[in-house]
């Protein structure tokens, strides 16, 4: 006969077996903790809750840590080796984002406001200019309107001369005349002081930028005299960029205006860029076409920055092919993966490669076009992968 005592502790036994096969807990040693659990048990903190696993060869990683690591990704589009056209392209400032600022008349540079590397704004004073030319504007501009002034004097009197008949109209249309003779002639005055940019003080020439951008040139050195139309700032607007890219010629009657491209960094970073126009003549020296990209977004170009691009002619048939480069693809237990990017991580996908040239790879099959891929440090997802199965 069973006594209370151990029919208590059987009936305990039986419902943990119970819990155990139904799913409802996990065995941790010799503990069992449920998930509707608020706190492991003491002794056991240290397990926490159940770790969540996702597929094989799932390697989740957050968007932090991505980023952290090194980690590049680009998305997959068709075309193989033969479809790409491979140039070398240098990074160049746009013709509305360059200015050259020069002496508008022979002077001396009294002040100077900014210096080499400053941010400057469309229509801001650089520097001022103390010439005899300022003197000379200041004169015309009052002497014409001191005329305007007795012109206006004279007709207001000889209207009234002419309302009261005492003058005759010839005498009242000669001063209306004269009145417009001196008016425009105070407006041409204005006009000259307003395009040699004459500075409020009456002696000076202001400089002042037509863009918003930087000093990358500063040849002005303060006391100097110069002469009329001498260099004396550049300025460049860092988001005004575009790519200049060599092609043959026969790769050049491929591509039309509208054609996409990649532009390659230094870093594994790449930009995707759009065809703006191809020049009609080639180059004297090289014999070569040059083809002007404009770039989505300029983070991380720099004007004279040498990049590498590839230019994807439209209208070219597809094959069902795609490019990577070479490091995107890793070779895990004798087979060719790549990680697609998901929401939560990574997947090790296998595909079937083709030909390597340079350093891009075919993707036969096994990718979907659209799919986002590891390129940049794909070799540390591999060594993360081989690290869970090791712990598994």
């Amino acid at each position: 006969m069973i006594d209370n005592t151990n029919k208590t502790k059987l009936i305990a036994g039986a419902a943990i077996a119970a819990l155990v096969l139904s799913g409802g807990g996990v065995l941790l040693g010799r503990t069992v903790f449920s998930p509707t659990t608020a706190t492991a048990p003491t002794g056991e903190a240290e397990y926490g809750e159940e770790e969540e696993h996702g597929p094989e060869g799932f390697i989740a990683m957050e968007a932090a840590r991505l980023e952290a690591a090194g980690i590049v990704t680009e998305k997959v589009s068709a075309g193989g080796l033969a479809a790409e056209i491979i140039a070398q392209g240098v990074v160049a400032t746009t013709s509305e984002g360059e200015a050259v600022l020069t002496a508008r008349a022979d002077g001396a540079i009294v002040r100077i406001t900014q210096h080499l590397g400053d941010s400057v704004r469309a229509g801001e004073t650089i520097a001022l200019l103390e010439s005899r030319e300022a003197a000379t504007l200041v004169a015309d501009r009052s002497a014409a309107a001191a005329r305007a002034s007795a012109a206006r004097s004279a007709f207001a009197r000889e209207k009234r001369l002419f309302d009261e008949k005492v003058t005759a109209r010839q005498d009242l249309e000669a001063a209306e005349q004269a009145l417009a003779q001196a008016e425009a002639e105070l407006r041409r005055a204005r006009s000259a002081a307003s395009a040699s940019k004459l500075a409020g003080d009456g002696r000076t020439l202001a400089i002042t930028s037509p863009i918003t951008g930087r000093l990358t040139r500063v040849d002005a050195r303060l006391g100097a005299y110069v002469l009329a139309g001498a260099d004396l700032f550049h300025i460049s607007d860092p988001n005004r960029l575009q790519v200049n890219a060599s092609v043959l010629p026969a790769d050049a009657r491929r591509v039309s205006v509208g054609d996409t491209a990649v532009i390659e960094l230094a870093d594994g970073e790449t930009r995707t860029a759009t065809v703006h126009s191809i020049t009609p003549a080639l180059d004297a020296q090289s014999k070569t076409a040059t083809l002007l990209l404009t770039p989505q977004g300029a983070a991380q170009l720099t004007a004279g920055q040498g990049v590498r691009v590839r230019v994807r002619p439209s209208g070219q048939p597809s094959d069902g092919r795609m490019t990577l480069p070479e490091e995107a693809v890793q070779t895990v237990e004798g087979k060719n993966m790549v990680f697609v990017r998901g929401p939560k991580g990574f997947q090790a996908t296998e595909v079937v490669i083709g030909e390597r040239s340079g350093g891009r790879i075919e993707i036969m099959s096994g990718l979907p076009t659209g799919t986002v891929v590891a390129t940049k440090g794909a070799f540390l997802l591999k060594a993360e992968l081989g690290k869970g199965e090791a712990e598994h």
